[in-house]
Parts: structure tokens; C-alpha cells; sequence
């Protein structure tokens, strides 16, 4: 992979710092942009690459662990903190919040550089990920209101005949709409489109095996 293709954000208040990482960090290839506040770092307009946020803890404009809070909400570069005045703390509050690392001043280069190839892998792995959510998303909005219906059943575990009278329908319907269901998901098998359904946070609710103690239930009544 190809520097080029990664970015690398600072934001530190010391000028000489953010110049000192910009020249290690595009001496090694990587493209680079730094700031003086958070604020500026949140106005920028950001290049679509996978990328790494290099972020003092103290800021003029905010508490770096609090711009880690207010960024958690949206999908932002990993964070690598870098201070002068670290503590455990904090290193264990960045560490929680998500952040890759935690390193003290002077930073070293050696534990920079491994930090930001962290970040930048887990921000490209988020990023496939994302990419691979909003696909799904996309196919499951392509659904009917009834194919919507059935496909909790049906990745439940349920016989067709057990989701068929769940939802007061034939057999044959459930199957039409569970063919409509698995082609459009693009589920090349009911293990496919469990796991898809997985990935989508649908709730299961019903399963064969509580259906068959019903079942049997019933008929020791």
C-alpha cells in the first residue's frame, strides 16, 4: 500500500511539535495535515483516505480527551494521543475511549510510527467494514413490509410451515417470499443470510426449538 493513499492529521498547539511530526511523517511517505486547535481540525475538509488522528491532550480550545467524547458519535480517524502531561488515568480514559495509543513527550519515533500504521490498519479495517454495512443496509431496503416480516422468522430457525402460521399465511406464500427474500439479500444460503442477518442487528424472537415445546406442550395438555 501505498503512503501516498493514507493521511495523517495533528493537532497539537506547539508549532514546533506539528512541524517536527509533519517533516517525520511525510519523510516516510505519508500525507499530512496539522493544526493548531480542534476547531481547525473540525472545519478542514477531509480527503476520503484511510488516516490517523495525532492528538495533544491539551489543547487551547478543548480537553483532547473531551474532543475524543464528542467525536465518538461519528465515524472519525483512530486516535493516537501524544502529551506532555500524562497520567494513568488519562491514558487509561484515551485507551477506553477507543484510542490506539497513548505516548508521552517526547514522543519516540519508533513507538509514533507504529502507533499511526496501528491506526491507519484499523481505520481502513473500520472503513471496509462500513462500506460492507451500508451494502447490506441497501439490500434490506429493498424488502417489502412483509419480506421484512419474515426474515426474523426464517433466520430463526423456524420450518416454513411454524413461520407460515406465525404470520396467518400459507406455506407456499412463506416460501415465495423467502425465495424473494434470499435473492434479494443476495444470500447464497440460509447460513449466508443468518449471517447477514447478524450483521444487521435483526432481532430473533423465535426459534424452532421453543416452537417444538410448545408443540409439545400442548399436545401433553
Amino acid at each position: 500500500m501505498n503512503p501516498r493513499d493514507e493521511i495523517v492529521f495533528v493537532v497539537d498547539d506547539d508549532a514546533r511539535v506539528r512541524e517536527a511530526l509533519g517533516e517525520l511523517l511525510e519523510s516516510l511517505g505519508w500525507r499530512t495535515e496539522t493544526f493548531a486547535a480542534a476547531t481547525d481540525y473540525v472545519a478542514c475538509r477531509k480527503p476520503d483516505l484511510p488516516a490517523c488522528l495525532i492528538l495533544d491532550v491539551e489543547l487551547p480550545d478543548v480537553n483532547g480527551l473531551e474532543f475524543q467524547k464528542q467525536l465518538s458519535s461519528d465515524a472519525h480517524p483512530p486516535i493516537v494521543f501524544i502529551t506532555g502531561h500524562g497520567d494513568i488515568p488519562s491514558s487509561v480514559r484515551a485507551i477506553q475511549g477507543g484510542a490506539v495509543d497513548f505516548l508521552a513527550k517526547p514522543v519516540g519515533e519508533v513507538d509514533l510510527i507504529a502507533a499511526v500504521r496501528a491506526a491507519i490498519r484499523r481505520d481502513r479495517e473500520q472503513r471496509t467494514t462500513r462500506a460492507e454495512l451500508a451494502e447490506l443496509m441497501r439490500r434490506l431496503s429493498q424488502l417489502t413490509p412483509r419480506e421484512r416480516e419474515v426474515l426474523p422468522l426464517v433466520v430463526s430457525g423456524l420450518l416454513n410451515k411454524q413461520a407460515a402460521a406465525e404470520l396467518g399465511i400459507s406455506e407456499i406464500t412463506l416460501e415465495i417470499h423467502r425465495s424473494k427474500i434470499m435473492h434479494k439479500m443476495e444470500a447464497a444460503s440460509l447460513a449466508d443470510l443468518v449471517r447477514i442477518a447478524e450483521k444487521l442487528r435483526i432481532p430473533v424472537t423465535h426459534s424452532r426449538r421453543s416452537g417444538s415445546s410448545r408443540e409439545c406442550t400442548t399436545r401433553s395438555l
